[in-house]
């Protein structure tokens, strides 16, 4: 099985000089993948460097956490990727050439109808970014693979980025924003003249690698502990017929060469040389952890690894780098489609910025600790925006555990009004807006912005329901009181109001995504 075959040929060609887009990419990673997909199916026109000729090899960061899952979802590409992957098996400690101990260190959770992926799930980050490129080419979307960002500019209109390819082709293109998602080093974090700054990690360096082995079962993750050296650990690769190595021997300083994968292997583990078939990649980890102080620098964006980086520990990377893009692309959409204000824009920096810092920390702190054992804590279904500028909360009456605006809208099996089978993320799956009213609230959907691609009303329970609660998941999820809650085409609730001039508050709490004057009731 030969890692990430989609190579420049198959991606998107060389634009003329001068045109332009309305956002520019620069890198396809995770990160510039998912901005892709949630821009183009949004209509918005977008242009996705990437400097390499392919899509990077690699497992890397194999976990999937539920709430990204969730993300997956709405974007179209969870059951591909589902598909793909898997759940990480037990870990089996080995002493003296024969497992000593076995342990579940990923806590298993059952799902719930409020959460239906429960699981962190193991995908090797070549398949995951593979699945996002197919997904993107679905929607009509492509990658420049090949191609550089090397310098751009900025004005009060746009960006003037200029592109290099590696045959020495060079391009001018204009867009009116660029997000840079080029990674830890990344060209444009540099080119704005930020810095990271973060907590410090001990120094040392990881081998990763991803190989064939012989005579190793499948059914657990493997670890050998090397008293005040390190560890090695092989974990099996999810859909694939090889293991992910860490090999962290803090006393000596690795390559990358198949001979030296084998030799460490050979040295550290039970394993005989010949019993690694093969070293399908290999690379160097140095532990880093810090982020940058802002995430726009005027019409320039950073999310994913160009705006922070952590430790691997807590599988919270990936998935913080995919939730940045899926803040970011409907608020783009929402200003380059729907004429909303481009002040819209800043409230990603203010909703993503202090994620990013709380789970640098517990990444940070399970580092340290050297605990491998992960729990639910690490699932970020429990991120939330309660001090968004966007968050508004008008009930008085909320009952401990009911969600409040700001948080993440939970899921419910329900049916429709003819009792077909259907759940509340089927209404929320798209780039719009979804308005829930919950027993009737009268809210006036005439007095509301009829563009379903904008918003769609969902009423369920009152005299004409939408959707039918008949065994009260909607009810255990968000509460027994009638409301009014607005859902952002991310899946948090942007407004939680009680029935009393709920239409007047919708439209009020619209105006921030439309701008002035564009809801009727507010005219």
């Amino acid at each position: 099985m030969e890692l990430n075959t989609v190579k420049d040929a198959f991606g998107a060609a060389l634009p003329d000089d001068g045109t332009t887009f309305d956002v520019l990419i620069a890198g396809a990673g995770p990160t510039g993948l998912a901005l892709a997909i949630d821009l183009t199916r949004r209509g918005v026109r977008t242009l996705l460097v990437e400097r390499q000729d392919r899509l990077s090899p690699g497992a890397r960061g194999t976990g999937v956490q539920p709430r990204t899952q969730e993300v997956y979802d709405d974007l179209g590409v969870l059951d591909a990727v589902r598909a793909a992957g898997g759940r990480y098996p037990h870990t089996a400690w080995w002493e003296n050439g024969r497992i000593a101990k076995v342990a579940e260190m990923i806590e298993q959770v059952d799902p719930t109808p409020a959460v239906p992926h429960s699981n962190t799930l193991m995908v090797p980050q070549f398949r995951n970014v593979e699945l996002l490129y197919e997904r993107l080419q679905e929607l009509g979307g492509d990658v420049l693979f090949d191609t550089e960002l090397t310098s751009f500019d900025q004005d009060s209109t746009g960006v003037t980025a200029r592109l290099r390819r590696a045959d020495g082709a060079e391009r001018t293109v204009r867009g009116a924003y660029l997000v840079a998602s080029d990674g830890g080093r990344s060209t444009v974090r540099r080119a704005l003249g930020l810095t990271m700054s973060g907590p410090s990690l001990a120094p040392g360096a990881v081998l990763l690698a991803d190989v064939r082995v012989s005579g190793l079962d499948r059914d657990h993750w493997h670890r050998w502990e090397l008293p005040d050296v390190g560890f090695v650990a092989l974990l099996p690769l999810a859909g694939t017929d090889y293991f992910q190595t860490f090999i962290a021997i803090f006393t000596e300083e690795p390559d990358t060469s198949p001979e030296t994968v084998r030799a460490r292997l050979a040295a550290h583990t039970h394993l005989a040389p010949e019993q690694i078939d093969e070293v399908l990649w290999a690379s160097i980890y140095r532990p880093k952890a810090g982020m940058v102080d802002t995430y726009r620098t005027g019409r320039v964006f950073l999310a994913g690894d160009a705006a922070h980086i952590h430790s691997p520990a807590g599988g919270q990377g990936l998935n913080t780098s995919v939730q940045d893009a899926y803040n970011l692309g409907w608020k783009l959409g929402q200003v380059l489609r729907h004429g909303a204000p481009d002040t819209l824009l800043d409230t990603y920096d203010a909703e993503r910025r202090p994620i990013a810092e709380h789970i640098l920390d517990t990444s940070t702190r399970l580092h340290r600790s050297g605990n491998w054992r992960r729990g639910r804590d690490l699932h970020q279904l429990g991120i939330g925006y309660p001090d968004s500028p966007l968050t508004r909360e008008l009930r008085t009456d909320l009952a401990e555990g009911t969600p409040a605006a700001g948080d993440r809208a939970p899921d419910a099996p329900c049916t429709t009004a003819d009792g077909t089978p259907t759940r509340l993320f089927d209404a929320f799956r798209g780039p719009h807006f979804t308005l829930l009213d919950l027993g009737g609230t009268g809210v006036d959907n005439s007095a509301l912005p009829a563009d379903p691609a904008l918003l769609r009303l969902v009423r369920v329970g009152g005299p004409t329901p939408d959707l039918i609660d008949a065994d009260g998941h909607i009810r255990d999820a968000y509460g027994p009181h009638s409301a009014v809650l607005l859902i952002r085409p991310d899946g948090y609730l942007a407004l939680a109001a009680p029935p009393e001039d709920a239409t007047a508050q919708v439209a009020a709490a619209l105006e921030t995504y439309l701008g002035a004057g564009a809801v009727p009731a507010a005219r």
